[in-house]
């Protein structure tokens, strides 16, 4: 269920819906299912990769804060996280976000060895899918949840992230039918 949001936050996510297309924002169907995963497993600790404007951050921070928790996003373009931290603050989400500017691969093999996460959410380049997933894995505790959007509308770009999840021992996986198609595996060990 949603806790209903202040005007500002929902004023913000009504607007930035507008320009979904223009920034590829998760649906907000969607955005539903992992801010109402993050917040009924009480979750405390995400990593994001593909910040675009802050559709996504929105929602999971949102989840993270009544959680007692935080996040982590990295983007690669300047001016689409200079954008998400200016709507971060608008609602009121700053200060549980922490925004790793730079390409996603080159971030998240320089994350510090014992850093570790309840839950991933990957929304960035599609060819580099399999990539995020072995690097976030070691990050990721047992019983965390690893979620990719996009792995219906682009199968052929995520193949050998499908294909390297179903074959990880590690982990269920599942592909859920919301719009674009996620990807929602538990680790299990």
């Amino acid at each position: 269920m949603i806790e209903k949001f202040d005007n500002i936050t929902q004023e913000v996510l009504y607007s930035l819906e507008k320009t979904q297309r223009d920034f590829w924002n998760i649906s907000r169907q969607t955005a539903e299912f992992l801010y109402n995963t993050v917040r009924n497993e009480g979750f405390i600790s995400g990593i994001e990769v593909g910040t675009s404007n802050g559709y996504s951050g929105i929602w999971l921070g949102k989840a993270f804060k009544a959680n007692g928790g935080k996040m982590r996003t990295i983007e690669f373009y300047e001016k689409r996280y200079s954008i998400a931290q200016s709507n971060y603050e608008k609602c009121d989400v700053a200060d549980v976000i922490k925004i790793c500017p730079g390409e996603a691969i080159k971030v998240l093999e320089y994350l510090p060895e014992d850093l570790k996460f309840d839950f991933a959410f990957v929304d960035a380049n599609k060819r580099e899918s399999v990539d995020y997933f072995r690097l976030i894995h070691p990050h990721l505790k047992v019983g965390g949840i690893y979620t990719c959007d996009n792995v219906l509308s682009h199968k052929e770009k995520v193949k050998t992230y499908i294909d390297a999840i179903n074959a990880h021992p590690d982990y269920i996986h599942t592909i859920l039918d919301l719009p674009a198609g996620l990807s929602f595996a538990r680790k299990i060990r």
